[in-house]
């Protein structure tokens, strides 16, 4: 997300310019360069950022597992949920060094694309001294003040002796996203029409600066509904104490909103869901209408972009008539794997009780329904913990889009669900850091209150389908533990 570089709050930092979601690191040499940069590794996708959503360190992220439940000393996971993802910072580092000799020797450290922004624009990109934001580094890297920030190097090694050397390269101290980065240089002043010297705020991941942009506060749970989703709560030190959150992507102090214990969940596959099933459908009109005969590919073109832009909403229409039976089909939404509770990438999707009679606009509305379960597990997770949670907002593309979707989110949780008036979310919140980290407001609570946009509408519950949907809600559990094994194959 971004805002336009002529903006009406002064010493506002363009650093959300490229806030990524989850966990996107990139290999540097001594000087910061991105390898990917340098003309030697141009091409090469090992020197290049490794994209949050990229699934292939599993191997990797099972042998952070078993190294910090076996080793014999503390569980660097403990604050991460107990579990280490793929998605995450260790694990692409591991799985690049372990498959690329050349970038493993080139590579003189690691940095995360939401620290490498603002290090650009700032013109300090030493690797050692770059500021790193706490949000990345205490969700994705097992930062934490307990063990003296990243993880130690006789753990490390023994999750791998590749490893060994980097956490000295890397960093120890971190910033909340309300702390100043720098001041932007000249040449990206001019780039951007900014001034010279403006303030450009610590970087965070864009989901975390979008929940503050929906005006996150105790006890309100954001999700950042899109491709995947991103789900945000903050609690007082007080109320979180010494509870370890199982299952979560990670409880940081600071990480969302500076002095609170920022909390974040997810699923790895949301809208992705949908425009999957959308794909299966358009097959015939993808691979059989081109070359038939049948009609002109100009009109083969103008079918595809009605089906690609119509489906969806089609599908959604019709679903949103059809009743919520007890008998219906129900679908795990793991086709992307699972990110929480308990991250497991390794499994897989499934649409179980399908009949002769079952019809697409059937599967789709069970694939709705199994997003909205996804979203349900998570929030029973946090207050399995005692994390109350008593208001739920949506944020993101898929809120805007999908009236359907977000009535049965509402239905399936049985509370009122606030959709965010801003389209930018995401620019919103990181604005809202920029003008706390200029000094034009005191805190990000200030900040809110003076920048807020506010809700669109709220989705209200159908009571009337709370009893079934609780019943469909206990199948999708049901289903999820009895086919984890098989799926994760």
């Amino acid at each position: 997300s971004k805002l336009p570089a002529a903006t009406a709050v002064p010493g506002l930092s363009p650093s959300f310019l490229a806030h990524s979601p989850v966990s996107t690191p990139a290999p540097v040499d001594k000087s910061g360069t991105v390898l990917a940069l340098r003309d030697d590794f141009a091409g090469n996708p090992n020197a290049m950022f490794v994209l949050w959503k990229d699934h292939t360190a599993v191997n990797e992220a099972d042998r952070i597992n078993e190294t910090a439940r076996g080793w014999g000393g503390a569980d660097f996971t403990k604050y991460s949920g107990g579990v280490y993802s793929s998605e995450w910072f260790w694990s692409k580092i591991l799985h690049v060094l372990r498959t690329d000799r050349d970038v493993r020797n080139a590579a003189y450290s690691w940095i995360e694309h939401s620290d490498w922004i603002p290090a650009l624009l700032t013109g300090n990109l030493d690797p050692v001294s770059v500021k790193r934001g706490r949000c990345a580094a205490g969700h994705k890297a097992m930062w934490h003040d307990e063990w003296g920030g990243l993880p130690p190097e006789d753990f490390l090694v023994e999750v791998d002796p590749l490893l060994a050397g980097l956490r000295g390269r890397l960093y120890s101290k971190t910033t909340t996203a309300d702390g100043l980065a720098g001041g932007l240089t000249g040449e990206w002043a001019k780039k951007l029409g900014l001034k010279p010297g403006t303030a450009v705020a610590a970087g965070s991941f864009d989901a975390h600066m979008g929940a503050v942009g929906s005006e996150i506060t105790e006890k309100r749970f954001v999700m950042i509904l899109g491709t995947s989703a991103c789900d945000m709560a903050v609690a007082s030190r007080e109320v979180v104490g010494d509870k370890l959150v199982g299952g979560i992507c990670g409880q940081v102090d600071g990480s969302i909103i500076p002095g609170m214990i920022g909390l974040e969940a997810g699923q790895s596959s949301f809208g992705d869901v949908y425009a999957w099933f959308r794909d299966v459908l358009s097959w015939p009109f993808e691979n059989m209408l081109t070359g038939s005969g049948v009609v002109d590919s100009d009109t083969v073109l103008k079918i595809k972009d009605r089906i690609e832009g119509e489906l969806i909403a089609r599908l959604s229409e019709e679903a949103s008539k059809l009743d919520v039976t007890e008998s219906a089909p129900v679908a795990l939404d793991w086709l992307n794997g699972r990110r929480t509770p308990y991250a497991d990438q390794k499994l897989k999707g499934a649409v179980t009780g399908l009949t002769l009679g079952t019809s697409a606009v059937t599967i789709f509305k069970a694939l709705v329904e199994s997003t909205a379960f996804g979203a349900k597990a998570i929030i029973e997770r946090f207050k399995e913990e005692g994390i109350d949670i008593e208001e739920v907002v949506a944020s993101g593309g898929i809120p805007k889009k999908s009236p359907f979707v977000m009535q049965v989110m509402s239905d399936v949780l049985d509370v009122p669900v606030m959709m965010a008036r801003s389209d930018q979310a995401d620019a919103l919140g990181a604005s809202m850091f920029a003008a706390v980290a200029s000094g034009i407001y005191a805190s990000i609570l200030d900040a809110q209150k003076a920048m807020g946009n506010g809700f669109l509408t709220t989705y209200h519950p159908d009571k009337s389908k709370a009893a079934t949907y609780r019943n469909l809600y206990g199948r999708y559990i049901e289903t999820g533990r009895a086919l984890e094994d098989t799926l994760r194959k």
